[in-house]
C-alpha cells in the first residue's frame, strides 16, 4: 500500500518520497523473501530517480526530514567517494534499469540481489571532454538503511563492489550491467556506416574518442576502433561479453573511437593521435591503455604504436618520396599524417581481421565504385590537392583520384608497404577468420581480407575463428579477447 501511494503523482513529491521510505523500510526485514526483496528494490529504485528528478534537483544530496501517515523519516545521502560507492553528484540523472529496452543487447548480463537497479547517466552543459551527447552511463545501485526512523540512501558501484552488509546481512546487489550499454540510441548501423564512409563531411564532427562510463584512473582504458563502413555500436555486445566476466569488469573501462571511415587511413589514424594526446593530457594513462580494433581500424591502431620517418619513406619509396616531402611545412596536414611516433602509453594491442598488407577488394569493381562514391569534406580535399601535388599517384596507392580509405586499403598503397617493414613495440595479438573453410591456413580468407594480410609474424598470439570478416561477436572471438585481456592483468602493475 505504501508503493503504489508513492506511486501517486498527485501528491507532493515530499509525500511521495515518505511512502516510498516507509515502504523501503516496512520490507526490509523481508529481503530473504522474493516479494518483499521485490518491494524493497522497487521502492530504492523509484525513490533514487524521484529525489534527483523532483524539483528540478531541489531535494537531491541534502538532508530531508518527511512524514509518511503520521511517521517522521530523516533521510541522508551517503557521501561516497570510496571504492565500491558512487558520490551523489556523480550522475545528473537516473532511469530504472527495467525501463531501458535492451532488444539490443544479445545477452543481458546481470546479477539478481537487493537494491535499486538503475543506470546513472550524467549530462553536463557544457559537454564534458570525451562525454558521448547522450551522456554518460554506468550501473548503479541504490540502497537504503534504516537506523530507527533514520534512513540513509547510497549509491553503489556494483561492478566494483557486487556484495554490500544490508539489515544485518552481507547480501548481493541487484545489478542490470547491459542497461548501460543499451541506454545509447539505437541506429541503423549499415545505413549510418555506409553515409560514414560516403558522406563524410556530415560526420567529421561526430570524429573523438569517448568513454562510456565515468573516469576511472584505477581502471585501465580498453579502447575500441570500429572498422570501414561501420560505426562504435558495432562494439556494444562485444563490450557487453566482456563485462559479463566479474573480473575483467573491476578492472578495465570501455571507450570507443569515431571516425568517418571515407577518409584516407592516415588521417584518420592523425585524428586519433590527436584524441590520444588530449586525453593523455587529462588523465595521465597512469596504466597505459588496450587497443582492441576491427579491419581499418586495425590500421588506424597500427599507426599509433609505430614509429614513422621521413628516412623509412626513403628508404622504401625513394624519389617519390622526396618529392612528396619537398618543401612540405612539418606542422602540415600531409606531414603529420605520415611521419610520426609510436604512442608510448599503449600497453597491447588486438587486431581482428585487420588488412595490414590491403585487400585486392580496394582495386577490383566494386573498390573502384566505392572510391567513386565517396565524397571527402572540401577543408580536406583542398589540403590533399595542394600537398600532395605530383605525388597523387603515390599518396592514393596507385589511383588518379584523391586519396581515401579504399584507395588506402590497396595492397600497392605504399604508406602499407613502408608500414609492414616497421616494428611493433607493444605487445599485440591477432585474430583472423577463416569462414571455417577446409584448406591450407596461407590460402585463407576471411572474404574480405586474406590471411597473407592478416598474418603478424611479431603476433604474441594467433587466433584463428570460423567465421567471416565481421567476426567480433563470434563466441571464439570473445574468449580470445577475454583470454588476452587476463594475460595483460597478470603482466601489468596496475
Amino acid at each position: 500500500m505504501s508503493l503504489r501511494a508513492a506511486g501517486k503523482r498527485s501528491v507532493s513529491p515530499e509525500e511521495r518520497v515518505a511512502d516510498y521510505l516507509q515502504a523501503a523500510q516496512q520490507s526490509l526485514p523481508l529481503l530473504n523473501s522474493g516479494e518483499g526483496r521485490k518491494v524493497y528494490n522497487q521502492a530504492t529504485a523509484e525513490l533514487t530517480v524521484l529525489l534527483r528528478s523532483a524539483r528540478n534537483g531541489a531535494l537531491w544530496n541534502r538532508p530531508l526530514t518527511l512524514t509518511a501517515n503520521g511517521t517522521p523519516y530523516r533521510l541522508r545521502f551517503a557521501r561516497g567517494g570510496e571504492k565500491g560507492l558512487w558520490t551523489p553528484n556523480e550522475f545528473t540523472s537516473f532511469v530504472p534499469a527495467s525501463d531501458v529496452p535492451e532488444k539490443i543487447i544479445h545477452h543481458r548480463n546481470a546479477q539478481s540481489g537487493v537494491g535499486g537497479a538503475l543506470v546513472g547517466v550524467r549530462k553536463e552543459t557544457p559537454r564534458e571532454s570525451f562525454a558521448p551527447r547522450v551522456g554518460v552511463t554506468a550501473a548503479v545501485t541504490a540502497t537504503l538503511d534504516f537506523e530507527g526512523r533514520d534512513a540513509t540512501l547510497t549509491l553503489r558501484d556494483p561492478g566494483e563492489k557486487p556484495t554490500a552488509r544490508l539489515n544485518g546481512s552481507v547480501r548481493p546487489l541487484e545489478a542490470d550491467f547491459s542497461a548501460p550499454l543499451a541506454y545509447y540510441p539505437a541506429i541503423n548501423e549499415t545505413i549510418v556506416g555506409l553515409m560514414g564512409a560516403l558522406r563524410v563531411s556530415h560526420y567529421m564532427d561526430k570524429t573523438g574518442l569517448y568513454f562510456l562510463q565515468p573516469y576511472d584512473r584505477d581502471r585501465i582504458p580498453l579502447i575500441f576502433v570500429h572498422g570501414l563502413i561501420s560505426t562504435p555500436q558495432m562494439w556494444r555486445n562485444v563490450i557487453n561479453e566482456i563485462e559479463s566476466d566479474p573480473e575483467l569488469r573491476g578492472r578495465y573501462q570501455a571507450w570507443v573511437f569515431a571516425y568517418p571511415t571515407g577518409n584516407p587511413v592516415a588521417y584518420s589514424a592523425l585524428r586519433f593521435r590527436e584524441e590520444l594526446e588530449k586525453a593523455r593530457q587529462i588523465y595521465g594513462w597512469p596504466h597505459g591503455f588496450v587497443l582492441v580494433a576491427h579491419s581499418l581500424g586495425g590500421i588506424v591502431s597500427r599507426m599509433q604504436a609505430t614509429t614513422l620517418t621521413r628516412a623509412d619513406w626513403d628508404r622504401k619509396i625513394g624519389g617519390p618520396a622526396e618529392k612528396l616531402f619537398m618543401g612540405l611545412p612539418k606542422e602540415s596536414l600531409i606531414h603529420r599524417s605520415l611521419i610520426f611516433d609510436a604512442n608510448p602509453d599503449i600497453a597491447r594491442i588486438v587486431f581482428i581481421c585487420t588488412p595490414h598488407r590491403g585487400s585486392d577488394m580496394a582495386i577490383d569493381g566494386i573498390g573502384e565504385l566505392a572510391m567513386r562514391l565517396i565524397a571527402l569534406p572540401g577543408s580536406l580535399t583542398s589540403a590533399l590537392s595542394t600537398s600532395v601535388k605530383g605525388s597523387l599517384a603515390l599518396f592514393a596507392g596507385g589511383s588518379k583520384r584523391l586519396p581515401n580509405s579504399i584507395s588506402s586499403l590497396s595492397p600497392s598503397n605504399p604508406t602499407l608497404k613502408v608500414m609492414d617493414k616497421l616494428p611493433i613495440p607493444a605487445p599485440h595479438h591477432s585474430i583472423i577468420g577463416n569462414r571455417g573453410k577446409p584448406g591450407p591456413l596461407a590460402q585463407s580468407s576471411d572474404g574480405i581480407v586474406p590471411y597473407w594480410s592478416s598474418h603478424l609474424d611479431s603476433a604474441q598470439s594467433e587466433k584463428i575463428v570460423p567465421g567471416p570478416h565481421s567476426s567480433c561477436e563470434l563466441p571464439q572471438t570473445i574468449e580470445e579477447l577475454k583470454r588476452i585481456l587476463k594475460l595483460h592483468l597478470k603482466t601489468t602493475k596496475s
